[in-house]
């Protein structure tokens, strides 16, 4: 029994179940492990991560930004022709846990302290005690990826259902972390919407408010979805700002930073399936290797990795790859195997 969703029609793939989305098929698991595993793909990732950096200098013990690791995750198949609204405007990575976890707090510290244009996405330290994941909620990764990104499986143009991504990470960093204490007095559709004077700045909030202040519902398996509230969908512009990537051949990987809004777009008006595997750029750091162990003792075991729902008892399947598909130094590393 594989798990998928949505169940009509059938678009994302877990990596193995969820008790969710229910349906039935063999489970041809081991291209995705090749492809995880692959030097080519895990040495892209370490460049990524080594966008990263110190301010301070500081040495960061357990840390190495060039030692790539593995993150299993899912895999997405959309079909043409169909009108999907299920990945909105978002934010991957956790969604209160921004304000609520004190570590994922001070990566938004210059935000917080009136001197946005100060904030950079790209420092390191914090991040690395953030805590994206407080609710232990199913598919959600509590690992810290440096870049979100996918491995396309098919030819996919703008319109034919393909990632969407806000331009400006700062920008809308500042908006996401700030929005909470800030209350329109007119209507969000209302011309005035952007004048200084018609915005109520209120300090003092709590956790508990927070869901309210970003709209009717900012849980999305542990998302933060942003076109939920109007004043997002205005004040970023997101009809206008949100831009999709250009066209991807099989092989090609896009990548965006971890703090990046994104979306998969609503029309495929293409001819074939879009298809993609996501594969984020996963650094060492004491976290994220504490995650591969588990990981990897699941991934011999045949199981679910531990961010995603666990099997039900007796499941079996076809086709998974194992300790012998993955050969290379660098493949086993990534991957917490013995090399």
């Amino acid at each position: 029994m594989l798990k998928v969703f949505p169940t009509q029609p059938i678009n994302v793939f877990l990596d193995l179940s969820s008790d969710r989305y229910p349906w039935k098929r063999q489970a041809i698991l081991l291209p995705l492990v090749q492809a995880r595993a692959h030097p080519n793909v895990l040495k892209a990732s370490a460049w990524l991560s080594s966008l990263y950096h110190v301010k301070s200098g500081k040495k960061l013990d357990g840390v190495d930004l060039s030692v790539p690791l593995t993150y299993a995750d899912r895999f997405r198949i959309r079909h043409p022709g169909i009108h999907w609204s299920y990945f909105p405007p978002h934010v991957d990575s956790g969604a209160i846990e921004r304000w609520e976890d004190e570590a994922f707090r001070r990566c938004f510290e210059d935000i917080l302290t009136g001197n946005w244009r100060q904030h950079d996405p790209y420092e390191l330290e914090h991040r690395l005690d953030a805590r994206s994941s407080l609710y232990g909620r199913p598919g959600q990764a509590s690992v810290f990826r440096t870049f979100q990104g996918w491995l396309a499986m098919s030819e996919t143009a703008p319109t034919e259902g393909t990632l969407r991504v806000f331009p400006d990470v700062r920008l809308s960093n500042a908006y996401t972390i700030l929005r909470p204490f800030f209350r329109p007095t007119v209507r969000a559709d209302s011309p005035n919407i952007f004048n200084p004077k018609n915005w109520n700045l209120n300090f003092l909030i709590k956790i508990s408010q927070l869901q309210t202040s970003l709209g009717s519902s900012v849980w999305v398996l542990g998302t933060l979805v942003l076109n939920r509230h109007p004043c997002s969908t205005h004040i970023l512009r997101l009809e206008e700002t949100m831009t999709s990537v250009p066209k991807v051949s099989p092989g090609d990987m896009v990548f965006w930073h971890c703090d990046v809004v994104h979306s998969v777009e609503q029309e495929h008006t293409g001819s074939t399936d879009s298809a993609v595997m996501y594969i984020g750029a996963v650094p060492k750091t004491p976290l994220n290797s504490a995650y591969v162990v588990k990981q990897a003792q699941t991934f011999l075991a045949g199981q679910n990795p531990p961010d995603f729902a666990k099997l039900k008892q007796g499941a079996t399947f076809v086709g998974l790859g194992g300790d012998v598909d993955v050969k290379e130094p660098i493949s086993r590393v990534a991957m917490g195997l013995p090399v």
